[in-house]
């Protein structure tokens, strides 16, 4: 048995249907950019941040420091959902996703101007960790905003697939930091690329964070969503003084319980983009550009495989279809690390593009899912304390991770047990989820 909605969507009978596709596009937009920013700095991270900021010591040393940076990002998430959540829940989602991407713009826009440590010694690393705190608060503060736009005006039946246009913007904006990335390697010498090659994606992210905030104020000017918001954010006031106070006294369990769901989801995909990509690289002797590019097409097969899920999870049940990613994900893992330790690139693409498609299974109905969890007046709130729960307890350790197990393992096998842990941990919170479910 699925989990049936805890509470009704907005009234949205009254939205044209290209109202509908406008809020849509605009929360896709806001979620690409903001991921794609996030994620040229995992890419840097794995590739060339940690000789430039932190210098001493081995290569190894040196990548699990720019890891620990890239994680740093990840502790700060729960701020941004925490505090973004709260507000969104008592002003309206807009304005906090419009400052989110006001945060991100100018954190990623610092980090492709900062100089390095051979230029301005400790302070270099010192700012890299400030700048990846910031982005950290605002890509919590995005998520849960964005998310609410897209299934809070989905039609009837829909809020699955309308979801899933949010959860898009994590492989465009893979796809889009890849490419850039590629771009820029393949326009520039190796020294020209760790002297000023890889700072051409972060300055690129401005550019597209000023579009989708252009397309994003042109939906704001609608009438019939603006009519909409208002009236959201007078019946939130109304109703409820503190929407955090009461998902603290009353409803940490379901919070916890969504983060123990998705955990697994976001250390495997972390650890496919940048784990992977450094362990390939570095002890596997692959190129750069390959495994770049193996990393871009799967991306791109998520934009068929995220949408097909959620449309699946509207017909079948969010809690089916989610469970049927976590369990493909344990049984996948030992295979996962197998393929890619033959060193080929076909394996490496068979490998990764196999867990690729058990992640979109969960992905692609989890919006809707963590929506649904959480009446209205605290679903800003709850929803992104789950979220960011998950991405502190999985996505942000599991590169880190992930070199600390290599190194006192000597083999990938343990990285496979550390994913099939997390999924146990998936699996008992869904089934504690739709139990609860069932009970009411």
């Amino acid at each position: 048995m699925d989990m049936a909605p805890s509470a009704p969507s907005l009234p949205t009978t009254a939205l044209p249907t290209v109202n509908r596709r406008r809020v849509a596009t605009a929360a896709a937009l806001a979620s690409a950019v903001e991921w794609y920013d996030y994620f040229v700095f995992g890419i840097a991270a794995a590739l060339v941040l940690g000789d430039l900021y932190f210098p001493a010591g081995s290569s190894t040393a040196g990548v699990l420091a720019s890891f620990a940076t890239f994680a740093v990002g990840f502790l700060a998430r729960p701020i941004g959902g925490i505090v973004a959540g709260h507000l969104g829940d008592k002003r309206g989602r807009k304005p906090m996703l419009v400052l989110a991407l006001t945060l991100m713009g100018l954190a990623t826009t610092g980090i492709g101007l900062l100089p390095t440590y051979d230029t301005i010694g400790v302070a270099a690393p010192i700012l890299l960790v400030a700048l990846r705190v910031v982005q950290g608060i605002a890509v919590g503060a995005q998520w849960g905003g964005a998310m609410l736009l897209a299934t809070e005006y989905a039609p009837e039946g829909k809020r699955g697939v309308y979801g899933s246009v949010v959860q898009l913007g994590v492989p465009i904006g893979v796809v889009t930091a890849n490419t850039v990335f590629l771009l820029a390697g393949a326009f520039t010498t190796d020294s020209g690329f760790a002297a000023w090659g890889w700072r051409v994606p972060f300055l690129i992210g401005l550019f597209v964070l000023a579009l989708a905030w252009y397309i994003h104020a042109k939906v704001e000017e609608t009438p019939e969503f603006r009519e909409a918001e208002r009236q959201l954010a007078e019946k939130e006031k109304s109703e409820q003084s503190s929407p955090l106070r009461t998902i603290l006294r009353d409803h940490l369990g379901t919070v916890l319980l969504a983060g123990g769901s998705f955990a697994v989801n976001t250390a495997t995909f972390y650890i496919l983009i940048t784990g992977v990509l450094d362990y390939t690289t570095r002890e596997l002797d692959m190129k750069k550009s390959a495994v770049l590019t193996v990393s871009l097409c799967v991306s791109l097969t998520q934009l068929v495989l995220i949408p097909a899920a959620a449309a699946l999870s509207d017909r079948y049940g969010r809690i089916r279809i989610y469970t049927i990613g976590a369990i493909g994900i344990a049984a996948w893992a030992i295979p996962l690390f197998l393929l890619i330790d033959t060193g080929s690139l076909l394996w490496l693409a068979v490998a990764t593009f196999v867990a690729s498609c058990f992640l979109s299974i969960m992905y692609g109905p989890q919006a809707a899912l963590f929506a649904e969890l959480f009446t209205p007046e605290m679903r800003y709130t709850g929803a992104s304390l789950g979220y960011q729960i998950a991405a502190v307890a999985g996505g942000g350790l599991a590169p880190f991770l992930m070199v600390l197990l290599l190194e006192a393992t000597g083999t990938s096998l343990a990285v496979s047990g550390y994913i099939i842990a997390l999924s146990v941990i998936a699996l008992i919170s869904i089934k504690v989820l739709a139990g609860r479910a069932r009970s009411h």
